[in-house]
């Protein structure tokens, strides 16, 4: 099987600008390829996890990665998928991201001997002379067309700054550059980035008058449409610090039944042959698969000793006794307590298991907390020096989440 059959057979592939081209080159040519990344943030996250998930299985196929990272674009802000302007960064925070992304790409990539690239846009985007840059490339960009774009149609009942409608013409100005220094072909991405690529192909066409690719990729999301990857804390983090790895484990152990076997395609490199017989799976073998899924997308990205340690906890947590010493943990400082107690909203407020006293309130009184084991209904209930008697409480949420509050 071929990397294109293989994309195919597993639903990764959305769109293509020229199938039967983009074939022909993945079977018979060395393909320089690019995907970029906007450092917004000081992590990857689960949406970059794949699209690097799609640059690893066409790298292991002989091609030759281009991992853009956006320090010039991020200047900018994709409107994509936005209902308001992103937060304007500094340099100086851009190109921290930019760093942070550079570590952790290097565990799913291999960088070595020219084997895949990885740029930065700005040394080139933020040097550009901005009436140069008009006369050179926004001559060929019709504001007409880029007005259907969904990515900038769907703002315009909100408002789209003038600095946001310039983005497409600088990730454009990217695959031209690319294609003049490296001989890039093809630039792939998430399937709402189909606009954005479709501007770099038909500049590329305008300017050096040849043909180059795009494809996109599926998104990441549940079978009602939903995007994954999206926690009660916020994004689903590759970094530990922000995510720990029994939290990354324990996300992917609960997804849905209906969504389990799709995500085994598109995130992991179980051969899918295997993922394939697991279709017929039901009941408590859905179980079984959810545990493969999340043990093979942790040892992706934290490593086999922590998909281990999680799997392992994961296992003890839902025996008979809920002890494990890899549980997640707080520790809790002095100032947490008043007078040797804690209020059990201040406490699941301190844990992160509840974003708020409101939420935990409710979640109290529906009876979706426990406290080593007994259930507790009284949002006023406090904790006192005989709960953390051994140093500790544990807490159960719902029927699946534990935690350990422990006192300091």
């Amino acid at each position: 099987m071929t990397v294109f059959e293989e994309l195919k057979r597993r639903g990764l592939i959305a769109q293509m600008t020229n199938e039967e081209k983009i074939k022909e080159l993945l079977e018979n040519e060395k393909v320089t390829f690019y995907i970029g990344f906007d450092a917004t943030a000081d992590s990857l996250h689960v949406g970059h996890f794949l699209q690097l998930i799609v640059m690893r299985h066409l790298q292991q196929a002989g091609h030759r990665p281009i991992a853009l990272l956006g320090t010039g674009t991020t200047m900018i802000g994709d409107p994509t998928g936005r209902t308001d302007m992103r937060k304007m960064l500094t340099v100086e925070e851009i190109n921290h991201n930019a760093e942070c992304f550079k570590k952790q790409m290097s565990k799913f990539i291999d960088f070595s001997d020219g084997k895949a690239l990885m740029l930065k846009n700005g040394d080139w985007l933020l040097n550009l002379n901005y009436i140069d840059f008009l006369r050179d490339v926004g001559r060929h960009f019709s504001v007409n067309k880029m007005l259907t774009a969904e990515c900038v149609k769907s703002r315009l009942a909100v408002g789209l700054s003038f600095l946001e409608f310039n983005y497409m013409l600088m990730q454009s100005y990217d695959f031209l550059h690319l294609y003049n220094t490296t001989g890039c072909k093809m630039e792939l991405g998430g399937d709402d980035q189909w606009s954005n690529i479709l501007g770099g192909i038909d500049l590329v066409r305008r300017v050096k008058g040849e043909e180059v690719y795009g494809m996109t990729f599926t998104l990441l999301t549940t079978k009602e449409g939903k995007k994954m990857g999206k926690t009660q804390k916020g994004a689903l983090w590759l970094d530990p610090e922000k995510c720990p790895p029994y939290e990354f484990f324990q996300y992917w152990r609960n997804v849905s039944d209906d969504d389990v076997i799709n995500c085994l395609k598109l995130i992991t490199f179980l051969p899918i042959e295997e993922i394939e017989a697991m279709e017929s799976w039901e009941g408590s073998q859905l179980n079984k698969a959810k545990e493969i899924l999340a043990y093979e997308v942790t040892k992706l990205v934290h490593g086999e000793e922590e998909a281990t340690k999680a799997l392992e906890t994961s296992r003890n947590l839902f025996s008979a006794n809920a002890q494990d010493e890899n549980m997640p943990s707080t520790e809790l400082s002095a100032d947490a307590f008043q007078d040797g107690t804690i209020g059990l909203l201040d406490l699941l407020v301190a844990t992160k298991l509840c974003p708020s006293k409101g939420e935990a309130r409710r979640l109290t009184q529906q009876g979706g907390i426990s406290i080593d084991d007994e259930k507790i209904t009284d949002p006023t209930a406090k904790l006192d020096a005989s709960n953390f008697e051994k140093g500790y409480v544990i807490i159960k949420k719902g029927k699946k989440v534990f935690h350990k509050a422990i006192k300091a």
